[in-house]
């Protein structure tokens, strides 16, 4: 950024012409209600000659204080300057006040009768509070400038933090899917299953949903611009709901309802079922009275999913809540505004809910 001409001279330009458009009308009203006693209303003194002229020559000397001076001030806060460059600044901008308000007051005033009528020590008061205020203003919005470029600026390396993670992190997902032959531990699955037909049916069916679970998580097509269609990742979702029935021997009590048309919609992967995994792993699933209760509602173009448990009682299992920091980050930058994800906690129940406005 080039912060030397960070406030550029024709929008200062504007701005204060508006500023003085405004305040002139304002004073022509405020003069036709409330007139001298000895100098009456007279439109004709506002649009003479020496007083456009005034003003003209007014409005130029202000407008290159402030072209310079914001951008000046500006420059010092960025650069994050010593007390010692504020001062030295400041003094210039008082010596350049004072001359142009002794030229101004000796040349340039149009109402000499009311000059005239001020004391010294009026005027020098007069002139001090002008200063104050020109200084404190350029000041002020120099700095809230700053403050807001700042913020931008921290949001923008947030967003490409964010981004660099999320990188690293498919970076890291696709060098330990690329450590796996997909097709040796697929047929390696099915080979087991073919062995273990004659032995356990139970056992057979869990290596079965164990090779879809993982051909979905392993599997080289199974997202599109970053997303997977939502019937893959419910079917997901269901998989391994009956891997966990069968290593519990069907005790779990799990009420899954889904509602609406999911086939055409898509999601991105792995975000329905790191929700239902945190459940499996930190609920009490043998109480009939508690079941894990999974709802997912599609309507047109939106989704609905909520996901509730009764905690375990006794020893918790660790938890570093990663999980939940990076579906935030995905969910940021997938959908941006158009969702929103909500985590509710007490003593007993753990709930998890998201809306996504656009898949």
């Amino acid at each position: 950024m080039n912060t030397a001409k960070r406030f550029a001279f024709w929008k200062v330009f504007w701005v204060l012409l508006g500023v003085y458009l405004v305040f002139g009308a304002l004073g022509i009203a405020a003069a036709s209600l409330a007139p001298l006693k000895d100098q009456p209303f007279d439109i004709n003194d506002f649009l003479s000659w020496q007083h456009l002229s005034y003003q003209l020559i007014n409005f130029i000397f202000i407008l290159f204080y402030y072209y310079f001076t914001l951008n000046l001030f500006y420059r010092l806060i960025t650069d994050k300057k010593s007390v010692t460059s504020y001062v030295r600044l400041i003094v210039i901008i008082i010596l350049v006040l004072i001359a142009f308000y002794l030229l101004s007051f000796k040349f340039l005033t149009p109402s000499k009768k009311i000059n005239e009528q001020l004391t010294t020590g009026l005027l020098i008061f007069s002139y001090t509070l002008s200063t104050i205020f020109y200084i404190g203003i350029s000041l002020l919005i120099s700095y809230l400038t700053y403050l807001t470029d700042e913020k931008k600026q921290r949001k923008v390396l947030e967003e490409q933090k964010m981004q660099l993670e999320v990188e690293k992190s498919n970076a890291n997902f696709n060098f330990l899917k690329a450590q796996i032959n997909p097709h040796f531990l697929h047929n390696t699955l099915n080979f087991l299953y073919a062995k273990s037909l004659p032995y356990s049916q139970e056992l057979s069916e869990g290596i079965l949903t164990l090779s879809d679970i993982m051909r979905y998580a392993l599997s080289e097509g199974n997202a599109k611009d970053g997303k997977a269609p939502l019937k893959d990742e419910i079917e997901h979702v269901k998989n391994v709901i009956k891997i966990n029935q069968l290593r519990f021997s069907n005790k779990l009590n799990v009420d899954l309802q889904v509602e609406g048309v999911i086939n055409g919609a898509s999601i991105i992967p792995f975000v329905l079922i790191t929700l239902v995994e945190n459940a499996f792993k930190h609920g009490e699933l043998k109480t009939a009275e508690n079941p894990i209760i999974i709802k997912i509602k599609v309507n047109d173009d939106s989704l609905w999913f909520f996901c509730s448990n009764k905690k375990k009682t006794g020893p918790k299992e660790l938890s570093t809540g990663i999980g939940l920091v990076n579906i935030k980050k995905r969910l940021d930058l997938a959908y941006g505004n158009n969702y929103k994800f909500i985590v509710k906690e007490d003593s007993d129940f753990y709930i998890t809910e998201l809306s996504i406005d656009k898949l």
